[in-house]
């Protein structure tokens, strides 16, 4: 009987102390992700205290960004050198202080120095994360522990909103990032109840990989995100420089690319020498994991690219403020957060493949909903109703494909498989931002100007007064503004303002569905995902995979042991 007892007690402390990772994972993911949110959220408050325009507060979110895409590949190997606890105790601890800095700002280098740092041991904590997830959970456990990690960010968002917003317009913008680090304090101290995951001390560090992953990163960032303002191909005047007329932000994007692919020669030829790596390229075997990636960096591009142009349409066509924008993309949040944590009980009913593919499909008609019911005045219902089921979609797609990935990687690459889920999200969220921006723009300025053309009221005299080149997303009274400085009569600032409310609208629908389209694109990739429910086969390559693999270089070390 006191063995019955023993043995129970053993379970139900078993069952108590297996909630404390999950619980880590999920609030380390809201503090990562509140601190990003709170800054965007508290811009006015900054800018305002520091005396700064509200670039350098953007200058210093895209600072932290960059500065976790080019770590976190390193990050990971740091972590399974040092042990994952130990590096991740110390990543929270340096990431805290670090939000403590950006509260207490007084400059907005300060500022910049903070976030900077934040984001640089950001790369050391995402990889952690999912080792924490791998090494206590298995299974449906492990399916519902990743779709809350996934929850987590959306869920952030809608902290950052109400609580920064409220702070904000309280008791100050500082407020928030005080929140932060309390609740770093929390993890740090939850941490010490986290079980060690043995450190490797004898792995070397491929220093020659890191440094071409982190210039091959930045030279990628950099270029996408220049493209709207310094030129898709001709630069233009907000260009730093040129070369040969030409736009710096492409050439950057080529030299990424050529630096990406050294990058990949150099590890896999470490690979065939059985020496350590920056990166192991066993967590991308298969075509099936080059398939998961690919649905993962679509489905991240095209998030990202609509979350960037509906809170456009709203602001600029529908005529929001901020706070009421903020508001209204608020069920599209919830609905992605609501599908991350339930889509796992789908798992055991439907194959990936099957589940990726009608998660894409409900991604592009939602799309197309919003397309075509987009309005110049009113009109939410069906664009709220759009957006729920783009948040649907987009929510069970990116927890879909990251429990399949990490499902069909060895348990000991759990940490490879964090850095390029890390990597892919960031990579693939700033290049859709970039992409749709200037897309949606080079739209509208083609639209314009073949427009004002044709119009029979616009005089070529104001046509040659208004640098068409440089034309953007504009609210009605911003054009007007515009104008007043020419020589437009008031029937011609009537037409220009007609003119532009039909060319801005219809530049958005068609970036909407230019993003549809994608993700019905989406599909293919999509069957090539793993035909299997998660479960039915033990971690190994898919027996009927043509892909060659070193088969000396064990893909499960725990059955190989």
């Amino acid at each position: 009987m006191s063995t019955a007892r023993t043995s129970a007690a053993q379970a139900a402390s078993a069952t108590k102390t297996s909630w404390i990772p999950l619980i880590v994972v999920v609030l380390t993911q809201i503090q990562a992700s509140f601190a990003v949110n709170a800054l965007t959220v508290s811009m006015a408050g900054i800018t305002s205290d520091l005396d700064t325009p509200a670039t350098s507060v953007g200058t210093a979110i895209t600072a932290g960004t960059f500065a976790m895409a080019a770590f976190i590949l390193l990050g990971a190997k740091i972590g399974s050198r040092f042990g994952t606890r130990r590096v991740f105790q110390i990543a929270v601890a340096i990431h805290a202080a670090a939000m403590a800095g950006v509260g207490l700002s007084q400059s907005p280098a300060m500022l910049f120095i903070a976030q900077a740092s934040s984001g640089a041991v950001i790369a050391l904590i995402a990889p952690a994360l999912t080792v924490f997830i791998a090494t206590n959970y298995n299974g449906a456990q492990q399916a519902r522990a990743i779709g809350l990690l996934a929850a987590a960010i959306p869920a952030a968002g809608v902290l950052a909103l109400l609580i920064a917003g409220w702070f904000a317009e309280s008791i100050g913008w500082r407020y928030s990032f005080a929140l932060v680090v309390v609740l770093g304090l929390v993890n740090l101290l939850l941490s010490f109840r986290l079980k060690k995951v043995p450190a490797q001390p004898d792995l070397g560090i491929d220093w020659t990989g890191a440094i071409l992953a982190a210039i091959g990163i930045i030279l990628l960032s950099f270029g996408f995100s220049g493209l709207a303002t310094w030129g898709v191909w001709l630069a233009t005047d907000a260009a730093p420089f040129d070369v040969l007329g030409i736009s710096l932000a492409p050439l950057l994007i080529i030299l990424g690319l050529v630096v990406g692919q050294i990058f990949f020669v150099w590890i896999s030829r470490r690979q065939k020498q059985k020496r350590s790596r920056i990166f192991d390229l066993r967590v991308l075997a298969t075509s099936s994991e080059l398939a998961i990636t690919a649905c993962m960096a679509i489905m991240l591009f095209v998030g990202t690219a609509a979350n960037f142009l509906i809170p456009l349409y709203m602001q600029v066509v529908q005529g929001l403020t901020g706070i009421q924008t903020s508001f209204s993309i608020i069920p599209y949040t919830l609905s992605i957060f609501l599908a991350s944590t339930f889509v796992a009980v789908l798992y055991n009913r439907f194959a990936p493949r099957v589940l990726a593919t009608a998660g894409f499909i409900v991604v592009a008609g939602a799309l197309a909903l919003i397309a075509f019911t987009a309005r110049g005045e009113g009109g939410q219902l069906f664009i709220v109703i759009g957006l729920v089921l783009l948040g649907l979609g987009q929510g069970a797609i990116v927890a879909l494909v990251f429990n399949t990935l990490l499902s069909s990687a060895p348990k000991a690459l759990a940490g490879d498989v964090g850095a390029w889920r890390g990597l892919v999200h960031n990579l693939a969220g700033s290049v859709g931002i970039a992409v749709a921006s200037a897309f949606a723009v080079g739209m509208l300025a083609s639209m314009v100007a073949t427009a004002a053309t044709e119009h029979p009221e616009i005089s070529p005299q104001l046509i040659s007064e208004v640098n068409l080149d440089n034309t953007n997303f504009l609210t009605n009274e911003q054009l007007k503004q515009t104008l007043e400085g020419t020589s437009a009569t008031p029937s011609e600032v009537a037409a220009a303002v007609e003119l532009n409310a039909e060319a801005r609208l219809r530049a958005l629908q068609i970036s909407l569905l230019g993003l549809g389209a994608l993700a019905l694109l989406a599909i293919v990739p999509a069957t090539r995902m793993p035909g299997r429910i998660a479960g039915e086969l033990p971690e190994q390559l898919e027996p009927n995979d043509n892909d060659t693999v070193d088969v000396t270089i064990p893909l499960n070390p725990e059955s190989a042991a």
